[in-house]
């Protein structure tokens, strides 16, 4: 049985903790606003609440894909010592970085033709993507190949539940996700759009809930509904800089459903420059993906 490497990209949004105990390689993605690029490095080199404060300010960031050569540089690395690769990528339905880890892998094909580049499109992000990692690790602990690791995400993906209400539905439009009419109006009505990542690896709109209090607990309502084993399930919750609704989320799934682990974390700079301040996801492996919108 050949040795493989799993790598993923910063949209993983996994604590820095995980990502260096466990040894995790990752691609980096990159932001920009105030004549300012960074790496998207999961807070190192500036914290993810400076991020959301600058935000709070007026910041606008945009972000940026990696090239196909950082994905090449990455690859080439871990060929090179012998050992396959696994990539564990963002939605193709969000981002180009799937697509550009194609075109490394057809670049490094003739280079290395006795060695498997093997890519896993999650159709979801931040931490429903970490998930997917962290189960792909536990398998390779447990002695599985890379084509089992493979299969085995592959048939699990679209059970894979993404659920996320935004708090300030502008950064929304700016991405392109509403138009500005709604957002107008979804301000002066403190309206929270609830959204979910369809199977396809695309946002979804599900429905539009007045108030914060509402729209956490319309959250744990999906949680109930659509999780299953949860017993044997670890669910993951990521934020925007707003860890007392995130903890608040926490405990009420808890009090109620008997889960294996609960995994937190922020929203890194990538997808929360769109979703922004005060978003809240939620993510689970049970019953499959919303197919379309609902309203």
């Amino acid at each position: 049985m050949k040795n493989f490497t799993i790598i993923t990209d910063t949209c993983c949004d996994l604590p820095i903790t995980f990502v260096e105990k466990l040894k995790i390689p990752y691609v980096s993605l990159t932001y920009h606003y105030d004549q300012v690029e960074r790496l998207d490095d999961f807070g190192t080199s500036y914290p993810l609440q400076s991020f959301y404060n600058d935000m709070r300010s007026g910041q606008t960031p945009k972000t940026s894909q990696p090239s196909s050569h950082s994905f090449y540089d990455a690859f080439e690395k871990i060929l090179k010592i012998g050992n396959d690769v696994l990539y564990i990528g963002a939605s193709s339905g969000l981002s180009g970085t799937v697509n550009g880890a194609h075109i490394a892998k057809h670049m490094l094909q003739d280079k290395y033709p006795n060695s498997n580049i093997y890519i896993v499109d999650t159709l979801t992000a931040s931490l429903g993507q970490g998930i997917m990692v962290l189960n792909a690790l536990e398998l390779q602990t447990q002695g599985s190949t890379a084509e089992f690791v493979v299969n085995h995400l592959e048939s699990i993906k679209e059970n894979l539940n993404t659920y996320m209400l935004v708090d300030d539905i502008n950064h929304l439009k700016r991405g392109g996700r509403i138009s500005a009419a709604s957002a107008f109006v979804g301000t002066l009505l403190n309206i929270k759009p609830f959204l979910t990542i369809s199977n396809l690896g695309n946002v979804l709109p599900l429905d539009k809930i007045r108030g914060r209090k509402r729209a956490i607990n319309a959250l744990y309502e999906k949680v109930a509904q659509k999780i299953e084993n949860p017993e044997n399930q670890t669910i993951a919750i990521s934020h925007g800089d707003c860890l007392n609704d995130a903890l608040a989320l926490r405990d009420l799934i808890l009090s109620k459903l008997k889960v294996k682990d609960v995994v937190m974390s922020y929203i890194g700079p990538v997808i929360g420059s769109y979703g922004g301040p005060g978003a809240l996801a939620v993510f689970f492996l049970g019953k499959e993906r919303e197919l379309q919108a609902t309203i």
